[in-house]
């Protein structure tokens, strides 16, 4: 157990602990240089809002960064605070997460490769249901009354009429 705090102590101490992502050398390798100016103060406040309502929290999944409470996410925010506070754009800074947690980090993902069929699918699902209920609109039925073609069927229905309401009136008689 000691070793292991010892350990802890010389990883913390060594330099390039506690360097933010935006300063680390993986970021760079990722998305390049920053090409955007370093931001601070509410420009950086207001710039961390905008990006981090884009990126999903990989916990809550149906909230953004910005919205979710937990602590992934807050790593989240600090770590978009951090990129753009050392210049990356948000273009760059959007690329760094897809490429750490893939594109299910988008909140709402690009139309690029597959996700077209996401994004399409309900419209395509309407127009196959809007062209659906058209054709059976205008199939052709039979009129009122008439049972079709088959004297079977016509005598079976006329037979279960008349256990239900009654013989059919005679024709000619008052």
């Amino acid at each position: 157990m000691r070793r292991m705090f010892v350990f802890f102590l010389v990883v913390a101490g060594s330099p390039g602990a506690g360097v933010p992502a935006a300063q680390s050398p993986d970021a760079a390798s990722v998305v390049g240089p920053p090409r955007g100016p370093a931001l601070g103060g509410r420009d950086l406040d207001l710039r961390t809002e905008e990006v981090g309502a884009l990126l999903r929290c990989p916990v809550c999944q149906g909230l953004s960064v910005m919205d979710s409470p937990s602590g992934m996410a807050r790593n989240m925010r600090e770590e978009v605070r951090s990129l753009l506070a050392a210049g990356y754009d948000q273009e760059q800074v959007l690329s760094y997460f897809e490429h750490s947690y893939g594109e299910f980090v988008w909140l709402k993902p690009p139309l690029r490769g597959l996700n077209w069929v996401v994004w399409m699918a309900p419209v395509f699902g309407l127009l196959a249901g809007g062209w659906i209920v058209a054709r059976a609109l205008r199939a052709p039925r039979a009129p009122a009354g008439t049972e079709g073609e088959d004297p079977r069927f016509a005598a079976y229905v006329m037979k279960a009429r008349a256990q239900v309401s009654g013989p059919p009136p005679q024709k000619g008689s008052h």
